[in-house]
């Protein structure tokens, strides 16, 4: 459990450190602003959606360090992905931050894994889900998210 604990900090600090697609995205053709009320975490997805998916995706915004951290591996994980395979992407990560994904059954968190850890630390869900509830409202055309649903 150590190993896992010390993998999903370091994985952490370097996506807060240096966190992939962060900034605006030019041209974007769907876009949402996420808020989660209780930390005050807000962030923007922008993705340029064409026929085949997402072709390409970008974050900005002020947030701790587990929803930047989350944003920067999503963005990672669904460029170049169907808009189902998304869809898949975050139905399962919403699982799995909240405790609901068997992880021994086959899915496709991949990578996203080490956040199976936040289900324990409930004041911290939110955070790490933020970035793809504001995704799937950037792909639905709706201009806003909240962890309030």
């Amino acid at each position: 459990m150590s190993n896992y604990k010390a993998l999903y900090q370091e994985v952490i600090l370097d996506h807060n450190k240096k966190p992939r697609n962060f900034g605006t995205l030019e041209h974007a053709s769907h876009q949402a602003k996420g808020h989660n009320p209780l930390c005050g975490d807000h962030i923007n997805v922008a993705l340029q959606l064409d026929e085949g998916g997402i072709k390409s995706i970008a974050f900005e915004g002020e947030s701790c360090a587990i929803c930047k951290a989350s944003a920067s591996m999503m963005t990672v994980a669904v460029k170049g992905k169907t808009r189902a395979e998304a869809q898949t992407l975050i139905d399962e990560f919403l699982a799995m931050a909240t405790g609901k994904l068997d992880l021994d059954k086959p899915n496709q968190i991949g990578r996203l894994a080490v956040f199976a850890g936040v289900s324990e630390l409930p004041t911290r869900v939110k955070c790490a889900i933020l970035p793809w509830h504001t995704l799937h409202a950037a792909m639905q055309s709706q201009p806003d998210a909240t962890t309030e649903i």
